[in-house]
């Protein structure tokens, strides 16, 4: 269906348009049409359902150990409190488990997902190299057009690049369980500027259980990078403590994308 009086593509026999008078059949077709699209537009997209039997890292996943001098932290599927989900254990260990993502966040703004910690890093500190672990992260990265990232980037990119690895993002929200930042908190990642550390959850309050988020991706990364445009390319979770050397044991779940106003499937 199209503007004006346009027709909307029936059977010959029928003929609907806004002008036309509101039969019954009418009313049939252009509510069809409408739960129709309506319906569509409510599908999640899925990008992180796992499997609680399967242990092991989930299909399509992959565990990106970033820096040799420390152990990588560990991730398993397991069902955790009747909950399909990832664990990752964490001892003075980092690694990513990361994933290919494709996504329109014209369509399909919403991140929603469920984490869980049983307790925050305890001598964490987000503003500081040393003190740059999270219990649980969940990180997404971008890819922006070169002539879009300004005269030095490119170059600081290369040189990030050569270090650490291809896997070093043009831009990064990572959303992170802090342990005393509020929700809320938006800072620049100790290391880079190209990650930006959004605290939604902190401290040990709601430990131990399985707590929901909902990110409204689209605002979150215009607020971290302003008019930046940015396209989502990688998802990863993480749990970290090569820093601080502590512990951590974190779970993730059901990670999906929804349109602005639809609700989460959990």
């Amino acid at each position: 269906m199209t503007g004006g009086g346009a027709e909307m593509a029936l059977p010959d026999d029928v003929h609907c348009t806004r002008r036309s008078p509101a039969t019954a059949v009418c009313l049939a077709v252009f509510g069809h049409f409408f739960a129709f699209t309506a319906a569509e537009a409510s599908e999640p997209l899925w990008v992180g359902q796992f499997d609680g039997a399967a242990g092991g890292v989930p299909a399509g996943w992959k565990v990106e150990h970033l820096n040799p001098k420390f152990p990588p932290t560990a991730y398993r599927q397991r069902l955790w409190d009747g909950v399909a989900a990832v664990e990752a254990r964490a001892e003075k260990s980092m690694a990513l488990l990361s994933r290919p993502l494709s996504v329109d966040l014209e369509k399909t703004p919403i991140l929603c997902w469920r984490w869980r910690i049983e307790a925050p890093v305890a001598s964490a500190d987000l503003n500081t190299k040393a003190g740059d672990d999270y219990a649980a992260r969940v990180y997404l990265t971008f890819s922006v057009p070169p002539e879009a990232l300004g005269f030095a980037t490119p170059s600081k990119l290369a040189l990030a690049r050569s270090i650490w690895g291809p896997s070093v993002p043009d831009a990064a929200i990572n959303y992170v369980w802090d342990n005393r930042h509020p929700p809320g908190t938006l800072k620049a990642n100790a290391y880079t500027e190209r990650a930006q550390m959004l605290v939604v959850d902190s401290g040990a309050a709601k430990a131990g259980r399985w707590v929901t988020q909902r990110r409204n991706v689209r605002e979150d990364f215009r607020r971290a990078f302003g008019d930046l445009p940015g396209k989502p390319n990688g998802l990863a979770i993480a749990s970290d403590t090569d820093n601080t050397g502590e512990t951590a044991l974190a779970g993730f779940a059901d990670f999906h994308f929804v349109a602005d106003g639809a609700a989460c499937r959990f």
